[in-house]
């Protein structure tokens, strides 16, 4: 099992804590933008005796209200409540979902650079990742189809998407999606995807969604999550969603062995899903000002290297350093500029091929502005002070 390239780093993180160095936390996507007060109304107005299980496929009442928002959203209903379950965040829905459809020794496609968690939930299942490249110089695109059929083999048994992407803030077009969809009707594989940040779309065009091909209804398998819309991760409520029934009993198997989601979380979930649109439409005008502050920034600095995302809040930043592993603990153990540092992930973490990414970075622009600014000039000022030391 990997260590995480987003937490392996927290000890020295808490170690600068108890110094007295204030940390610019841009190594994970934790927003520090409020949850809606509905959430926390609902949680307080909670008149229970017995804090007992939910169902497995937690409540009914909590999956009408999340099929429905995005029924409302879409305009059409792609899924309904019997079409999915909740599930311990997004997280556990791509563990039981890889588990109920790879077996040991079987494969997925995925880009890479990749989440950094999909490494690790693939080894717990002894699941082969199969990595397409993508390329910092090529803004991370999706690669060509004959790319993708030059990694499909006899063991292949799903592609897996993140859209818009994490760490590389990618954004698949429908032109795009519709070559991964007929790869997979081709080939007769899955594809699972992960749509939790469906919400930080940049590119001015509606999201599209796998759920939007009627095609691949026995196919698609689609992961959401309130965390990221609502400002919720450590309410850990995730979704996944799908037509295929087959898939979607053995999910269940996987959510009996661990019981139920969290009871008062769901409650509280419900209440999020009438907060008005006009909660969603600040974060999003935010989240863009953000973006441009931390992208100008970092392309100001000397060396460094930054692309413009179209979705997510995150970046792969180039760094003019040979080991950003070593870099970001420097930062952390024996740099501060005014009594702040920085804390990132480093990028080697989010691939599985050997050597890459190590001289880059993830960052999440999940701070104020005028966190993210500061935050720059600390990264500047550190990366002077390193390179006279190397």
């Amino acid at each position: 099992m990997p260590s995480s390239p987003i937490r392996k780093l927290a000890p020295f993180a808490e170690a600068a804590k108890k110094r007295g160095t204030k940390i610019y936390h841009l190594n994970i996507g934790q927003p520090d933008i409020a949850t809606p007060d509905a959430f926390w109304k609902a949680v307080k107005d909670i008149d229970l005796k017995v804090l007992a299980y939910s169902p497995s496929d937690g409540f009914e009442a909590l999956r009408k209200k999340y099929a429905g928002w995005f029924t409302k959203k879409f305009g059409q209903e792609y899924f309904g409540p019997s079409d999915m379950l909740i599930t311990t965040g997004a997280s556990e829905a791509l563990l039981f979902t890889l588990l109920s459809i790879l077996d040991e020794g079987e494969e997925i496609i995925a880009t890479e650079p990749t989440y950094a968690n999909y490494i690790g939930f693939m080894n717990s299942g002894s699941i082969r990742f199969k990595p397409v490249a993508t390329h910092f110089d090529q803004g991370f695109a999706l690669p060509s189809t004959d790319e993708f059929e030059a990694a499909i083999g006899p063991q292949t048994k799903a592609i897996l998407l993140c859209n818009p992407g994490n760490p590389t803030g990618v954004l698949y077009s429908k032109a795009e999606l519709e070559r991964i969809k007929d790869l997979a009707l081709k080939h007769d594989l899955f594809i699972i995807s992960d749509e939790v940040y469906q919400d930080f779309n940049y590119s001015g065009e509606p999201f599209v969604s796998m759920m939007h091909f009627p095609e691949l209804a026995h196919h698609a398998i689609v992961v959401d999550s309130i965390s990221k819309r609502y400002s919720a991760c450590g309410a850990r409520i995730g979704m996944v969603a799908t037509k295929n029934k087959e898939v979607l009993g053995t999910i269940l198997k996987f959510a009996q062995q661990r019981l139920s989601p969290p009871t008062i979380e769901q409650l509280g979930a419900e209440a999020l899903f009438d907060v008005d649109m006009s909660y969603l439409e600040d974060v999003y005008a935010e989240y863009i000002q953000r973006r441009d502050v931390l992208v100008e920034g970092l392309n100001s600095i000397q060396g460094v290297q930054c692309h413009t995302p179209k979705g997510a809040f995150y970046c792969m930043v180039k760094l003019p350093v040979t080991d950003s592993d070593h870099f970001c603990q420097w930062m952390l153990e024996a740099f501060e500029y005014e009594g702040a540092t920085v804390m990132m992930a480093p990028a080697a973490g989010f691939f599985v091929t050997p050597g890459l990414g190590k001289d880059m970075v993830r960052v999440a622009y999940v701070l104020r502005q005028e966190d993210l600014k500061a935050a720059v000039e600390c990264l500047r000022k550190g990366l002077e002070v390193y390179a006279l030391q190397a």
